[in-house]
C-alpha cells in the first residue's frame, strides 16, 4: 500500500548557492587547525560539503628537509619560494574542489600579511567569483598557547626525531619568525574583506562585512565552541517492552532487564563524581525511567525524542514489510533521505538535533540518555562519519559510550554493562530489498527520496539549480561508500 499523503523532506537543504573559501589567519599555535577541523565537521554534518586544505601538510609532502626554525625565517629566500609555491598549490586544489563538488573549502594557513590576504581575495573573489571569508584566530592567553604547543605542535611530524625540549624551543623560535611579518586584520586597512576574529578560542568574536546565511551559521557555531576539558556520556534507554517484541517507536516502559540496566548505570555514574554534571533525556518514559536514580540536575529535551515513524509506529519490521512493502523497500534503498509516512527521515532528525549539538558544544560534562536514531546522529557528528553511514551506526542497548574531545577529534570508549538485552540493530541490506519484494526500482527510488521530484516547477518552467544537502550532491567519500555497497549488492544478486 502506497501512502500518498507524504510530506516532502526539506530539512537539510543547506548547501550554499555560492561556494565559499574560508581562509584561516593567525600565528602558529593559535588554534587555527583546531577551529578549521571542528568547523568542517559541523558543516559536513549539516549537509554542506566541506574539506580542509592544510598548507603545512602540503609543505611536508613537498620537502622532508625540515631541520629547524631557520626554514621559516623571512630572509630565507629559497625556503620562502618553496613555502609560497606549496601555498599556491594548496589554494589551487582548494578552488578545484569547489569547482568539482565542494560547497566550502577551508584554506588552513597562517596568511599573516595583508599582501598575501589580498592575493587570496583577488584569486578567490575577483577571478573565480567565489565568496571568501577570512577567519583569524587570536590568542593572548599564555596558558592556551602553551597547552596548544605541548599537546599538538611538538608532536608534529616536523619533530618526529627531535627531543621534546629541543622541539619546544625550535617551535617558539618559529613563532617569532612569523611574528616579524604578522599584521592582524583591521577594519581600517581591510574593510573590503569579510572577516571574523576569534579571540582565545571563543571568548570574543569580532565580525566585519557579514555576508549571507552560511556566515551566519558559522557565527552561531563559533559562539558556542570552547576548549575546556569535558566528557560526554551517551547511552540508549534501558531495554523497553517494545524492544522485547521487536516493535519500533511508541512510549513504552522499561522491561525488567531495562530496569536492571538503569540501576547499574545510575550506580556507575553516581560513583564517578563528575564535576558539574548534567543529565539530558528525551520526553519519552523509557529515557526518564533510565535516568531516574542518577544524582544530578536533569533536563528533558523534546529534540531528543526518537525518530517519528509516523504510520509505522509500534509495528515490527515484519509487519511494516507486510502492510507497506513499498515503504519498507524504499527505506532500505536510501535510509538517509527516506521519510516515514506522516513521520520523519534521518535528514529531518539531524536538523532537529542541531540545537542539541550546539548546546553540547557549549556545555561541560553531560550524560545524555536517548534513542538509537538520535544517538546515531550525535555519534556521526563527533566521529565524523559520512552521511551515508549515519543510519547504520551500531548503538547497542545497555552500553555507555564515553566521548572525550581532544585536540583534533574525539576519543570514543564503549562501556558494556553485564545486563543482557535484545539486539535491535538492522545492518545495511546485503541485497536490494525492492527486488526481493518484487517492487519496481522506479517506485522504490521515488519513495526513498521524493524531494527532488517535488521541487520541479510548472510546465515550461526551468529549474536552473537545486540548492540542497546530500540528496542533491553527495561528497566523493559518500559516493565511494555508496558505490561499494551497490557493487556488492549487484554481485550477490548475480549469484
Amino acid at each position: 500500500m502506497q501512502n500518498t499523503n507524504r510530506k516532502t523532506s526539506t530539512a537539510r537543504k543547506n548547501a550554499v548557492a555560492t561556494p565559499h573559501v574560508i581562509c584561516m589567519v593567525g600565528l602558529p599555535a593559535r588554534g587555527k587547525t583546531y577551529i578549521a577541523k571542528k568547523l568542517a565537521r559541523y558543516l559536513n554534518w549539516i549537509g554542506i560539503n566541506t574539506r580542509v586544505f592544510n598548507v603545512g601538510e602540503y609543505r611536508r609532502q613537498a620537502t622532508t628537509a625540515y631541520r629547524n626554525h631557520e626554514f621559516f625565517r623571512p630572509e630565507n629566500v629559497d625556503a620562502m619560494a618553496l613555502r609560497t609555491a606549496v601555498a599556491d598549490a594548496a589554494l589551487k586544489d582548494t578552488l578545484d574542489y569547489l569547482d568539482r563538488e565542494g560547497d566550502v573549502a577551508i584554506f588552513d594557513a597562517t596568511n599573516t600579511t595583508r599582501e598575501r590576504r589580498q592575493i587570496i581575495y583577488d584569486t578567490v573573489v575577483v577571478k573565480n567569483q567565489f565568496k571568501c571569508l577570512f577567519l583569524e584566530s587570536i590568542c593572548d592567553n599564555p596558558q592556551l598557547i602553551e597547552t596548544n604547543i605541548i599537546d599538538v605542535k611538538v608532536h608534529s611530524p616536523d619533530y618526529d626525531n627531535m627531543d621534546k625540549e629541543k622541539a619546544l624551543s625550535d617551535f617558539l623560535q618559529r613563532i617569532e619568525h612569523y611574528n616579524e611579518v604578522y599584521v592582524p586584520m583591521a577594519e581600517e586597512h581591510e574593510s573590503h574583506l569579510s572577516f571574523m576574529k576569534v579571540v582565545n578560542a571563543g571568548e570574543k568574536l569580532i565580525i566585519n562585512r557579514h555576508e549571507g546565511n552560511l556566515q551566519s551559521r558559522i557565527v552561531y557555531w563559533l559562539m558556542n565552541i570552547h576548549i575546556t576539558p569535558r566528557t560526554i556520556y551517551l547511552t540508549r534507554h534501558g531495554e523497553s517492552m517494545n524492544n522485547t517484541v521487536g516493535k519500533i517507536g511508541g512510549d513504552p516502559d522499561l522491561s525488567p532487564k531495562g530496569s536492571q540496566y538503569a540501576a547499574k548505570l545510575s550506580e556507575f555514574i553516581n560513583n564517578q563524581n563528575i564535576p558539574g554534571m548534567r543529565v539530558w533525556t528525551s520526553w519519552l518514559k523509557r529515557t526518564i525511567q533510565t535516568a531516574a536514580a542518577i544524582d544530578a540536575p536533569q533536563e528533558r529535551w523534546k529534540a531528543l525524542n526518537e525518530i517519528d515513524a509516523g504510520s509505522c509506529e509500534e509495528l515490527t519490521y515484519e509487519e511494516i514489510a507486510d502492510k507497506f512493502p513499498e515503504e519498507f523497500a524504499a527505506r532500505d534503498l536510501n535510509k538517509l533521505t527516506y521519510r516515514y509516512p506522516g513521520g520523519e527521515s534521518y535528514e529531518d532528525l539531524v536538523a532537529r538535533l542541531e540545537p542539541v549539538i550546539m548546546e553540547l558544544e557549549r556545555q561541560g560534562n553531560v550524560v545524555l540518555i536517548a534513542h538509537q536514531a538520535i544517538l546515531r546522529g550525535i555519534l556521526a557528528y563527533f566521529m565524523e562519519k559520512p552521511l551515508t553511514e549515519l543510519p547504520y551506526i551500531n548503538v547497542p542497548l545497555h552500553t555507555l559510550i564515553k566521548i572525550t574531545p581532544v585536540a583534533y577529534g574525539c576519543e570514543v570508549e564503549h562501556i558494556k554493562f553485564p545486563v543482557d538485552a535484545v539486539d535491535t540493530h538492522r545492518p545495511r541490506p546485503s541485497s536490494p530489498t525492492h527486488k526481493r519484494l518484487r517492487i519496481s526500482s522506479e517506485t522504490a527510488y521515488e519513495l526513498s527520496d521524493r524531494t527532488a521530484a517535488a521541487l520541479s516547477l510548472g510546465e515550461g518552467d526551468t529549474v536552473v539549480k537545486t540548492v540542497g544537502g546530500p540528496q542533491f550532491r553527495l561528497t566523493s567519500r559518500d559516493r565511494e561508500v555508496e558505490s561499494l555497497h551497490n557493487n556488492i549488492a549487484t554481485k550477490i544478486e548475480e549469484k
